[in-house]
């Protein structure tokens, strides 16, 4: 029997921590693009934008929205220090179908009356939370 190589993930929002456990990969949205943490991974800090991360385990893969933050890799642990986190099951459809659409409407709103960047952010947000939605439904999850 040959044992699989792990690595401590903690993924932990301002309002509580959200996982915490042993995975064999961690793929997150760095600032740069998707990296792929692997037990023994160099150390690194670097921001994360709004998008996925998943953790693979034994258990297979555990998939989570973030809105941005920090990612923290040390050698036998890899912390996300997220603003938002939620698990991707978890995201409300709706809500974030009813957010992208408000987004849009904000920036064709030509009045001068909204603060753009805002608006634009609000758009992205609701974006990734629909695109991590329907891979994971691709996933089967």
């Amino acid at each position: 029997m040959t044992m699989t190589m792990t690595i401590h993930v903690d993924i932990v929002s301002a309002e509580r921590e959200i996982y915490s456990g042993l995975a064999e990969m961690v793929f997150a949205p760095a600032e740069l693009g998707e990296v792929g943490i692997s037990p023994r991974h160099a150390p690194l800090i670097t921001k994360l934008n709004p998008g996925e991360v998943r953790v693979k385990s034994n258990d297979g893969e555990s998939s989570f929205f973030i809105s941005g933050g920090l990612l923290e890799v040390q050698p036998h642990m890899v912390t996300i220090l997220a603003d938002t986190a939620i698990r991707a099951k978890d995201i409300d459809e709706a809500a974030a179908l009813d957010a992208k659409a408000k987004a849009i409407e904000a920036l064709a709103d030509k009045s001068g009356k909204i603060d753009y960047a805002t608006a634009e952010a609000q758009l992205a947000q609701a974006i990734m939370k629909l695109r991590t939605l329907d891979r994971l439904r691709k996933r089967g999850g």
